[in-house]
């Protein structure tokens, strides 16, 4: 993986649109920057890796919904634009797990190398979390000479 960002990705995609003169392309890549640009002028802050990932997710999720209303409509052409719009998003976006593949997942039981219920760990620890931590700190107070006066 090469060490730009997303949106240093996308601005670069931008200018190999505009070479390639792939209008609708460069039209959805220029509402990506633009959806950028205005959360970074709004919130006073920098979009990182995780920010644009989010913001992309929620273009799909609305262009989706564009699309099923378009489609409800009879407005297909509309609603084939939207779709072109999705595409050209998710591309940026991780691929998403299959349907087949969560099921498989779900179906597998989770072990985590105990073959009781997760009582079973817990019953193992010497003493309860608090007590092991207030034993500690004692034991630091009493060992530490700025404290050994007190």
């Amino acid at each position: 993986m090469s060490d730009q960002t997303l949106t240093e990705t996308i601005k670069a995609d931008v200018k190999t649109a505009m070479k390639a003169r792939d209008k609708e392309r460069l039209a959805t890549l220029r509402l990506i920057q633009a959806e950028f640009k205005r959360i970074e002028v709004d919130e006073r802050v920098e979009i990182d890796d995780t920010r644009a990932l989010a913001v992309l997710d929620k273009m799909v999720k609305q262009r989706r919904d564009s699309a099923q209303q378009y489609t409800d409509a009879g407005r297909t052409e509309l609603a084939d634009k939207e779709n072109a719009e999705i595409d050209v998003i998710q591309a940026y976006l991780p691929a998403q797990l299959g349907e087949d593949v969560l099921i498989a997942m779900s179906a597998r039981p989770c072990t985590l190398g105990f073959s009781a219920p997760m009582t079973a760990p817990m019953a193992c620890m010497p003493e309860a979390p608090e007590a092991a931590m207030a034993s500690s700190i004692m034991a630091i107070n009493s060992s530490s000479p700025s404290c050994a006066g007190r």
